[in-house]
């Protein structure tokens, strides 16, 4: 119950509801494709570690972040029913994968004066990618500081290219918004952990056994464990170490491509640690909402494995 309601997601990429609170003029948040992962030496460099000084092993993710297409302007009001959307100022410059996606406007729209904040529409580009895919994803991405800051920055990134060093610096903590990997359908045990029945018990041996009380009420509870689908949940993991951004893809790519997804060609991340998620998903990234005190620096990195995954 750590997790309820657990259900699958219902969009192909996540969405995120709270933004984190910045007064620097910047984007809150980016989006790359997981590629896959690798490992590095770093040097710890943290003060009270054991091993300081010394070269350690560090897995990694590998995140391939395109720079993003701002699409339009949305102006947002506060009210007693929440934030509502007042008006919409489009680009000029459109690119011609995002009919793919949405039905383009004819109107342009128009800027609004009497508004509490804006946010930009932006799209993937993930032709510029390698995952061989021209749909794009589209999303609202919140902008840092206050009214008066948020609208002279939008208006000068409205068409343009975003860049994820404009974001991001190396070292930071990141919060990472992902769909886990779908399972199908599957049983019990595998999809809540209980307990094997022994061989002689009665019928089954994988079946959760005596419902018990929770049949008194005429219907078996949700609290039972039964066999059902699994995976594909939306799922936030905080306070991810940005170790690197890059843009020499060469650094990192392993012989014969990263697995279920080839090479990468454009800028990326390394991430320490795991992902959720398959190869090629879409991962969305932010700022972190509450951030641990101590932030190290970014490493000095000694050795970056390209060795082929192929074993894995």
């Amino acid at each position: 119950m750590q997790f309820w309601p657990r259900v699958r997601s219902r969009y192909s990429y996540p969405r995120i509801r709270n933004w984190p609170a910045s007064q620097e003029t910047k984007l809150l948040g980016f989006a790359g494709y997981k590629a896959g992962m690798s490992h590095l030496l770093i040097n710890d460099a943290h003060p009270n570690s054991l091993t300081k000084g010394a070269d350690i092993f560090c897995p990694i993710t590998i995140v391939e972040c395109p720079p993003l297409k701002t699409y339009s302007i949305r102006f947002y009001k506060n009210t007693q029913d929440g934030s509502k959307l007042v008006s919409e100022l489009l680009t000029d410059s459109i690119n011609k994968e995002l009919e793919r996606k949405i039905t383009i406007a004819k109107k342009k729209g128009k800027e609004m004066s009497d508004f509490d904040f804006v946010r930009l529409l932006c799209h993937t580009q993930p032709q510029l990618a390698g995952i061989g895919k021209k749909n794009p994803e589209i999303f609202e991405i919140a902008i840092g500081g206050n009214k008066e800051q948020q609208l002279p920055y939008a208006k000068q990134k409205l068409g343009a290219e975003i860049s994820v060093n404009e974001v991001f610096k190396e070292g930071q903590q990141l919060d990472l918004h992902s769909l886990t990997t779908g399972k199908g359908f599957q049983g019990p045990v595998k999809r809540f952990g209980v307990q094997l029945r022994h061989h002689k018990s009665e019928k089954s041996r994988r079946n959760p056994g005596s419902l018990g009380a929770w049949r008194a009420q005429g219907h078996i509870m949700w609290r039972t464990a039964h066999a059902g689908k699994m995976g594909y949940h939306l799922r936030t993991e905080y306070n991810k170490w940005l170790i690197k951004i890059g843009n020499k893809s060469d650094e990192i790519n392993v012989k014969g491509g990263f697995l279920d997804y080839g090479n990468v060609k454009s800028d990326y991340l390394l991430i320490k640690g795991s992902v959720a998620g398959p190869q090629r998903r879409l991962i969305r990234l932010t700022d972190s909402i509450r951030p641990r005190k101590f932030i190290p620096e970014a490493p000095q990195i000694a050795y970056i494995s390209t060795e082929s995954k192929q074993g894995r």
